[in-house]
């Protein structure tokens, strides 16, 4: 919560103010001293403009993967789909083709913080994912990861092709707001 107050440039009092708690109250939890009801958490959700979940969950649990030959694909007249992932709140979101070499494999710069990365194999074998516990995937795979920490891709075997959508929340109003740089096409890799 903390962070996601931070990240907006909210005071704990106009946290509590749009929320409509107590002051204290906010601050119990922000130290892990309280005790939340549920209306308590969608009333803090709401005022950060996120989904409960957000509050709720690990933020060392975002990794995800699916792997192409697990995932169910749903039919529909005349075509069939495959969810890969939903992206919450709002922000930049960037989409990208990459092609990776056999030469890729050094860190990439970390992204702003709460960049979530989404990253579908079209064809290859590749390591991709935080620097510090990347997963190999191979074509048909999907994984999301936090962007907002070093991260690599490699390929496995010659050059790779995937699909990258990064997904940057809005900077708010009264932060210290940071000019948007494009991740991968020309500024941070």
């Amino acid at each position: 919560m903390r962070f996601l107050r931070e990240q907006r440039g909210l005071s704990l009092a106009e946290l509590a103010r749009q929320a409509g708690l107590a002051k204290q109250t906010l601050s119990n939890l922000e130290q892990g001293t309280g005790n939340p009801t549920v209306d308590t958490l969608f009333s803090i959700a709401a005022a950060l403009g996120v989904p409960v979940t957000r509050l709720v969950a690990e933020r060392e649990q975002v990794m995800t993967v699916q792997r192409g030959d697990e995932v169910v694909w749903e039919r529909h007249e005349g075509y069939e789909s495959r969810a890969l992932d939903h992206i919450y709140g709002s922000g930049v979101i960037e989409n990208y083709v990459v092609r990776i070499g056999e030469d890729a494999g050094a860190p990439c710069d970390a992204h702003p913080v709460g960049t979530l990365e989404h990253l579908y194999v079209i064809s290859g074998r590749v390591r991709v994912g935080p620097a510090d516990g990347p997963v190999e995937l191979s074509a048909g795979d999907f994984v999301r990861y936090p962007g907002d920490r070093p991260h690599v891709y490699e390929s496995l075997d010659g050059e790779s092709l995937v699909h990258i959508v990064v997904s940057v929340p809005r900077v708010q109003p009264g932060t210290s707001g940071t000019t948007v740089v494009r991740t991968h096409g020309g500024g941070r890799h």
